[in-house]
């Protein structure tokens, strides 16, 4: 796992851009540079980054964006994870359906992608730009190729052969697969960014390019059609938000599954986690066990809001956090008893935050799901479709996480958005599927608890939770305190990818409500790049 050549702390007075390419935050500047505000950069980010990492997010994903409006001063939650296709039958992806494993992979997994949605919301609401102006960046370096980096060409080396001989000439050289340093162009995917913005969404949502795809992947046997696509909208949700270390943590809410994160950070303010240590084999070990009950009432409560309410108000409460805090077992590990199919951890997915001089606020995940999402890419498109329903809870059949048709997608996404007296002064987010709501909360303690700053916080090792019975570990984690976590009964296993790839940033303020100064850090785990205006 190299390690990214800007691990340490960027620093600018007009804003921060941080996210998983160098590239993409580059073009994010110059849309800040050109008068946009972060709302156009946020949507010229997630542009890019389908471009310069098609394994991770694009036109065919969905994800989870929360912001923050200065003028209005409101921080907001904006899904653009969809729903599920109305045609879906959830059996097809448990036994005994035959190849249920392989459907839970591929083209039947695909579920109705937000993103675009979630770029056009942005835009129309909140951005500064004309809405091509925004995609041109992103058009021009499919057109123009790049170099591919190593991150990429390990995935596309990885996956190759499962990708479709269309996508395998796109990712190829001479017959091999494009190796670091190669020049990458996407034709395909260029002319279909041109055709969003010269058309608009709707060209996708329904349109020329949306009944193309939805063609190809009824005949790869998939179930999304083009009602799928013609009814799918970006939705506005109320984010959640509780205090802790005098600090306001803001995060998406349900359909989102985040509210497992800031369980965590309220079991954990039950204790004086400074006195711990950091990333002692004490504080691990109650991080673990607390993780352990959060998973738990994530298993049990998640749901669709338009279905069914999440207990949040005792979730959430003080009163629980004591009541649940005062039963945790602060020496030995205690066996989990809810027994799921192994869950995905993994960099899958991407995270970006900018922060403009009027201090918007953009911390927004998207994915495509796993790696290349379903391998299905529509011929002359260029677009990696997601297999969102792969993230789905099969067993038992109809619980709350299952594959229900026509219901909102349930992510497990957690960007975060930070507040001290009434302003906001961090952001920050992280891929990692499953590990997500666990890798937050330790970032949140490293800056709150800890008192490091946003470089430092992201970088520290970190441990996440995976179902049935093991914790997952950073390879930097030290070798004593694994074997002290060992002996509390904790199976230890090294990830030798590393837990996530955060992205965070900072603002500080003088007496106006302005900004004057930013700082911010991509994770040394990936090869992001944070730059400030």
């Amino acid at each position: 796992m190299p390690l990214s050549p800007q691990s340490k702390l960027a620093t600018g007075t007009q804003g921060m851009i941080s996210s998983a390419h160098p590239m993409a935050t580059k073009v994010g500047l110059m849309i800040l540079q050109r008068g946009g505000n972060a709302f156009d950069a946020a949507v010229a980010i997630a542009a890019a980054l389908n471009v310069v990492e098609p394994m991770n997010s694009g036109i065919g994903g969905y994800g989870t964006i929360l912001l923050y409006q200065a003028r209005q001063r409101k921080c907001r939650f904006l899904n653009s994870s969809s729903r599920i296709p109305m045609n879906v039958e959830s059996d097809r992806f448990r036994p005994p359906a035959p190849n249920f494993e392989a459907n839970r992979r591929g083209a039947m997994a695909i579920s109705t992608p937000g993103n675009v949605r979630g770029w056009q919301v942005l835009s129309e609401v909140y951005g500064n730009l004309p809405w091509a102006d925004l995609l041109q960046p992103a058009i021009d370096l499919a057109q123009n190729g790049f170099a591919v980096t190593w991150a990429l060409a390990r995935d596309i080396n990885r996956y190759f052969s499962s990708f479709p001989s269309h996508a395998q000439m796109i990712y190829s050289r001479n017959g091999r697969p494009l190796q670091t340093g190669e020049l990458l162009v996407q034709d395909d995917l260029a002319h279909s960014l041109a055709l969003i913005a010269r058309e608009g969404p709707a060209v996708f949502y329904g349109g020329p390019l949306g009944q193309r795809i939805v063609s190809v992947v009824q005949a790869s046997g998939g179930v999304l059609s083009l009602a799928d696509l013609t009814h799918c909208k970006a939705d506005w949700f109320e984010p959640l938000a509780i205090t802790y270390r005098d600090h306001q943590i803001f995060t998406a809410s349900p359909p989102a599954t985040s509210f497992a994160a800031l369980i965590r950070l309220g079991l954990m303010s039950q204790f004086n986690v400074k006195a711990l240590d950091h990333n002692s084999a004490e504080y691990l070990h109650l991080f673990a066990e607390v993780t352990k009950h959060a998973y738990r009432c994530r298993l049990a409560y998640a749901a669709d809001p338009d279905i069914s309410k999440v207990p949040l108000e005792e979730l959430l409460s003080t009163q629980y956090w004591q009541e649940v805090g005062s039963q945790l077992n602060m020496t030995q590990a205690v066996p989990f008893n809810v027994l799921l199919p192994t869950a995905e951890s993994s960099p899958h997915t991407t995270h970006f935050v900018v922060a403009d001089k009027e201090g918007n606020i953009v911390s927004a995940t998207q994915t495509i799901g796993q790696m290349f999402g379903s391998r299905l890419m529509p011929p002359g498109t260029g677009i990696w479709m997601n297999n969102s329903l792969q993230y789905c809870t099969f067993e038992p059949k109809g619980n709350p996480m299952d594959a229900h048709p026509g219901r909102h997608k349930l992510s497990g996404d957690c960007p975060v958005i930070i507040f001290r007296d009434g302003y906001p002064i961090m952001a920050l987010g992280t891929p990692g599927g499953h590990t997500i709501p666990q890798t937050v909360p330790q970032i949140i303690m490293n800056l709150l608890d800890f008192g490091m700053d946003m470089a430092e916080a992201i970088a520290q090792p970190r441990i996440s939770f995976k179902e049935p019975d093991q914790i997952l570990a950073d390879p930097p984690l030290a070798d004593a305190t694994r074997t002290a976590l060992a002996v509390k009964g904790h199976l230890i296993q090294e990830f030798a990818d590393g837990l996530g790839n955060a992205h965070g940033l900072t603002l500080e303020y003088e007496q106006s409500a302005h900004p004057i100064r930013f700082s911010g850090a991509a994770d040394p785990r990936g090869e992001g790049l944070a730059v400030g205006l």
